[in-house]
């Protein structure tokens, strides 16, 4: 361990390394979140913003602050701390702006600062009706366009938008308008207010007045933020905080309110599957319309192509009812127009709207391809009707068959689609729907047992989990010991020892023990919930590739409407004058209908959704993919820059080390006991959350012990500071005191003797880091510190090597244990004894040679490297900053997953390419054939209906392409070998 963070505060013990703590996603741009609460008997939404206000000497300037804000029409309570001047207001926003209120505090003459300028809050919507690329980009230039939104993402696999908006300016019913009026629906999924949100079904509401009792009563307990009662359903929806209540308070509050012969229940309201059951509807439409054209398009394509070359049982097609209209062309005309106008109505309705947005996608040329051989149709039905000469074959089969064949590939899309969320669907799954509550007494003896529903476990209750059963929420075991396999949330195949005081997560299975485990994170705080949070906004966030499917999208079907006209120009023109000849053209057909034909075909052949999903499905799979495997990897930004990596810097404490120092030994330079060595030291060192810091005090308690002293009094420490990168100082019974590196001992001007300079440089050539203790500016002693390096370590680098990747080790330890580590695990390039933000500039230098650089680290003192790197990758998830700094979140603490991150984006990537091409080739190659250029030498011609079938296929064969992915293996499987590969599923 090195003593690069002994001055930061903030650290993971060892045994927090499956944490993720609150919040995993932040609120967008750094905004305020308000806490929307309800103003009895009236509409208003009340909102809450905090600052702060400089300039308070005293509390009379509070007083004054609170005068002048509190005067103001629609400020509802202002509160100033007199200490820091920390000042929350609750006001209205329909009545009064935020920007008003900071203009009156600072004409009142005090300086206002961490004023938010505006909130933000962020919602997602379901969307519905987007086909291809540009109705996504449609739906997004339509959110943008609604005054108060900051920014819209709009998903296409995922089918759904997330937007960033002004909840002052708009809301969500105003968003949904937007998209609705732009030709798509539109439900609201969540909110941004319902981290902590929970609806339960009432019973014994009859009046309004119960609603309303029921609603003051709610709201004045304390802990709720907002009550909506739906009279009609019976149903009221809390947001809350969970540090002060949960759902079974909630209930019970209600159920209190009784009194005589009114009654009120409450129970929990569990809404059915939104993503799950919409799949099904989206899948049963699609299933029973093509059912029902094929209901009428196959009689249609007997009737026009199989019966008439059955002779004699095809003759009474031809016969005549009215001048050369015949009965086949009416059983045509009468079967093909429900399939035309009723079933195939939604590509009028999808047309319309795109055509209405000054755009076109697929459902324009499905439209026009199918009313070009409709209306032809009639046209020969119409001639043959009015004349007794006239000769011409109807197109209705075409028409007909082409959007049963459509509807099929929609069918089969919309399938393989829901494949490719299955790993996500698998992560939400996980959580059990049941525990087994317990009520302890003061021994720790059960006095109750109950079964509740999941949704129901509040903060601190204290559940038991048997053997085989899943763990409903993070926790801590109290009781008992197991085993627990968390392999479907980290990946970490071997099952864990759990023992009291260690934490278990959610999802996780129990193995053999019984334990009681206390809650610590329930709802969305769990880290289950948060990593289908950050899954799910990776698989919305666009990747820079996709940015080639979305130029080809804008000009995409008006070259398409241009090449089919041509083509069907390129055929009539020869063909009236006879540049080709006659016997190419069908007896059933003319020159003009010959050409129609091709021209048809080349319309619907050409798909602008294979395009448009060759890479937001690879990233859906791919992430959901990475998650199961224990990589959180955020969105197709951090997929795309991960497969260019060429150098992967790697942190030494807790990266490459296992981040579990230990003292190994400690000695005396001076005429102090040990005792009092170890008192001071752990004085000095027992502010400090270090790792280092916490080995130390750690090792002196136990030699306080061995010297038969088992008080924990230490000596008073005063003037507590702490130095970047080197160390602490404190006073100490009227003496500076420093614990740290040689660079703090030399800060400070304590000279080195020949003695501590040997005990140093004995202990770096070991790779173990020396802790410095100097009172009275003279070294009093010194700890050797080890943190062993990991096992994996070594083949991890060695694998990076053989990628085509250089490693490099940059730490804040120095020379000559970073030197040593680095031999150890086969790194070459080693910077030492660097800050972190002397880490970053490290970064920056590799970056500006050219290269694409990962940095690896355990998010303590990492951020800024973290930032600066083209990927940054938090190993351990254990602190926000990681989360928040890093593209790349690895769940467990193993490099392994460093390959795994890299190989997983090149796969990925490869995977999008392949699409791709797979995707421009069908059309560069699909609409040349359907344009009749290999017939005047083979005689092959694709006719319009089979047209539209290659079409269906094509988005169909991007999506299953996609979905090979969901087969990746981590490249070390293979490649250990036999017997090292430990973790191996």
């Amino acid at each position: 361990m090195t003593m690069e963070g002994l001055s930061f505060s903030s650290a993971v013990d060892a045994t927090e390394n499956y944490e993720l703590k609150v919040p995993l996603l932040k609120t967008a741009n750094g905004g305020t979140t308000s806490a929307i609460t309800s103003v009895q008997g009236r509409d208003d939404r009340v909102r809450t913003v905090t600052f702060r206000v400089g300039g308070i000497s005293c509390a009379s300037c509070a007083v004054s602050i609170e005068a002048a804000v509190g005067q103001l029409h629609g400020v509802q309570s202002v509160a100033v701390s007199v200490l820091h001047g920390d000042t929350s207001l609750k006001y209205i926003p329909e009545l009064i702006s935020p920007h008003k209120i900071k203009e009156a505090i600072e004409d009142a003459g005090f300086i206002v600062s961490e004023f938010p300028e505006q909130d933000i809050a962020v919602c997602r919507f379901k969307i519905k009706g987007m086909a291809c690329t540009s109705c996504s980009e449609s739906v997004e230039r339509a959110l943008s366009m609604v005054d108060g939104v900051k920014k819209a993402v709009v998903g296409l696999a995922l089918e759904e938008a997330k937007v960033h908006y002004d909840p002052n300016v708009t809301d969500t019913t105003l968003i949904l308008e937007a998209v609705e009026d732009a030709g798509f629906g539109a439900d609201l999924i969540v909110a941004n207010n319902d981290a902590n949100k929970v609806s339960l079904m009432l019973e014994g509401v009859q009046y309004p007045e119960d609603a309303n009792t029921i609603q003051s009563t709610l709201e004045s307990t304390e802990g709720v933020n907002h009550v909506e009662i739906d009279f009609a359903e019976k149903k009221v929806t809390i947001s809350y905080d969970s540090d002060l209540t949960g759902p079974r308070s909630l209930i019970s509050r209600i159920q209190e309110i009784s009194r005589g012969s009114d009654f009120y229940g409450a129970s929990l309201y569990l809404p059915p599957k939104r993503r799950e059951s919409e799949q099904q509807e989206e899948l049963r439409s699609y299933r029973n319309q093509f059912l029902l054209s094929c209901l009428f398009s196959f009689p249609v394509l007997w009737f026009s192509m199989v019966l008439p070359m059955l002779y004699p049982y095809g003759k009474w097609l031809n016969k005549k009812i009215y001048n050369q209209f015949t009965i086949g062309m009416l059983l045509g005309w009468i079967l093909c127009t429900p399939v035309q106008f009723i079933i195939g109505k939604r590509f009028y309705l999808g047309a319309y709207h795109a055509l209405k947005r000054k755009s076109a996608n697929m459902d324009v040329l499905v439209a026009l391809g199918t009313n070009t051989a409709y209306f032809y149709s009639v046209y020969i039905v119409i001639k043959a009707l009015s004349s007794d000469k006239f000769e011409g074959h109807d197109s209705f089969e075409t028409s007909a068959m082409l959007i049963s064949f459509i509807l099929l590939g929609k069918y089969l899309e919309v399938v393989a689609k829901g494949k490719t969320s299955d790993a996500l669907a698998k992560l939400t799954d996980l959580a059990p729907d049941t525990a087994c509550l317990v009520t302890l007494d003061s021994d720790g003896n059960v006095t109750s047992e109950e079964e509740i529903s999941t949704q129901l476990i509040q903060r601190n209750d204290i559940f038991k989990i048997v053997p085989g059963s899943k763990v409903p929420v993070d926790g801590t075991v109290i009781s008992g010991q197991s085993h627990v396999n968390e392999s479907m949330i980290t990946g970490e195949a071997r099952p864990i020892a759990k023992r009291p005081g260690d934490k278990v997560i959610g999802g996780a299975v129990n193995e053999n023990g019984c334990i009681f485990v206390k809650a610590t994170h329930v709802g969305s705080e769990t880290a289950l919930s948060q990593i289908v949070q950050l899954v799910e906004t990776a698989q919305l966030a666009r990747a820079p590739v996709q940015k080639l499917a979305d130029q080809i999208s804008k000009f995409f079907v008006p070259i398409v409407v241009l090449a089919a006209l041509i083509t069907w120009l390129g055929w009539l023109i020869p063909g009236e004058v006879g540049l080709y000849p006659k016997r190419w053209i069908p007896k059933a057909m003319d020159a003009f209908e010959f050409a129609l034909q091709f021209g048809i075909s080349v319309l619907v052949i050409a798909c602008p959704c294979a395009l448009g999903l060759a890479t937001p499905t690879a990233v859906m799979v791919a992430t959901g993919k990475g998650a199961s495997l224990g990589v959180l990897i955020k969105g197709g930004d951090a997929l795309e820059k991960s497969h260019k990596v060429k150098t992967v810097v790697f942190d030494k404490t807790g990266t490459l080390t296992s981040g579990r120092p230990s003292v190994v030994g400690a000695v005396l330079f001076s005429s102090y006991s040990m005792e009092e060595f170890c008192d001071v030291s752990a004085a000095a060192e027992a502010n400090s959350e270090h790792p280092i810091a916490k080995a130390i005090v750690k090792y002196t308690k136990m030699l306080r012990q061995k010297f038969g002293s088992n008080t924990e009094h230490f000596p008073e420490a005063k003037d507590f500071e702490v130095h970047t990168g080197a160390g602490v100082s404190v006073i100490i019974e009227g003496k500076r005191v420093l614990v740290g590196n040689r660079r703090l001992m030399k800060n400070f001007d304590a000279p080195f003797s020949h003695e501590v300079e040997n005990f140093v440089a004995e202990n770096e050539q070991l790779a173990r880091t020396c802790v410095l203790v100097a009172i009275g500016g003279k070294i009093a002693g010194a700890f050797a510190v080890t943190d062993p390096v990991k096992p994996e370590a070594q083949r991890v680098v060695s694998f990076l090597h053989s990628m085509g990747i250089s490693s490099i080790m940059v730490t804040g330890d120095n020379w000559a244990t970073a030197q040593a580590i680095s031999k150890e695990v086969g790194i070459q390039a080693v910077f030492a004894e660097t800050d972190p933000s002397g880490k970053a500039d490290k970064i920056k230098d590799l970056q500006s040679k050219g290269m694409i650089v990962a940095m690896v680290g355990d998010g303590i003192n990492d951020s800024p490297a973290l930032v600066a790197a083209d990927v940054g990758m938090a190993i351990g998830a254990g602190t926000d900053v990681a989360i928040e700094a890093a593209d790349i979140v690895l769940i467990k603490s193993n490099l392994e997953d460093v390959i795994t991150a890299i190989h997983l984006s090149r796969k990925t990537i490869s995977r999008i390419r392949i699409n791709y091409v797979w995707a421009l080739g069908y059309n560069v190659l699909g609409m040349p054939i359907a344009a009749g250029i290999l017939f005047p030498f083979t005689g092959l011609r694709l006719p319009p209906w089979l047209a539209g079938a290659c079409m269906a296929a094509s988005s169909v064969s991007v999506v299953c392409s996609s979905l090979l992915l969901q087969s990746y293996k981590k490249p070390l499987n293979a490649s250990a070998p036999h017997g090292s590969n430990k973790w191996s599923k």
